[in-house]
C-alpha cells in the first residue's frame, strides 16, 4: 500500500510535469521500486545513490552541469554497482535469490538463532 502512495503520484509527475521535474521524479520513483520491490537493498545503499542523484541533480538545476545524460548515466551505473555488491550479500533476498544466494534458508536461520540467543 505505501509503494502505491509513492508511485502514483510520482507516475503523475512524471506524465503531466515539467520536463527536468519529469527526469527527477522518474529516476526515483524508478529506483525506489527497484531497490525497494525488485532487488531489496539495504537502506545504506539507496541513501548512498540518493545522495550521488541529489547532488547531480542539484547541480544540473543549479549550474546546468554535468547535464541530464550525464546525470542519468552516473546514476545508473551507481545503481548497477550497489545493486550487484547487495547480490554478493549472504542476505541478498531479492529478485533471482534462489540461484544467486542458494543457501539465503540457512543465513535467515542463522541470523535467527544470534538474535534469540544473545551471548
Amino acid at each position: 500500500m505505501f509503494d502505491a502512495c509513492l508511485l502514483l503520484p510520482g507516475a503523475v509527475v512524471v506524465m503531466l510535469g515539467e520536463p527536468n521535474l519529469r527526469i527527477i521524479a522518474g529516476m526515483a520513483v524508478g529506483h525506489f521500486f527497484l531497490f525497494c520491490n525488485v532487488f531489496r537493498i539495504r537502506t545504506k545503499f539507496e541513501l548512498i545513490w540518493t545522495a550521488v542523484f541529489i547532488l547531480l541533480s542539484s547541480a544540473n538545476l543549479a549550474f546546468g552541469r554535468p547535464g541530464w545524460p550525464a546525470t542519468i548515466g552516473i546514476s545508473g551505473a551507481c545503481a548497477a554497482a550497489l545493486v550487484a555488491i547487495e547480490m554478493r550479500n549472504p542476505g541478498y533476498h531479492g529478485v533471482g535469490w534462489k540461484r544467486l544466494n542458494p543457501k539465503l534458508p540457512e543465513w535467515w536461520e542463522a541470523q535467527n538463532n544470534k538474535s534469540s540467543n544473545p551471548r
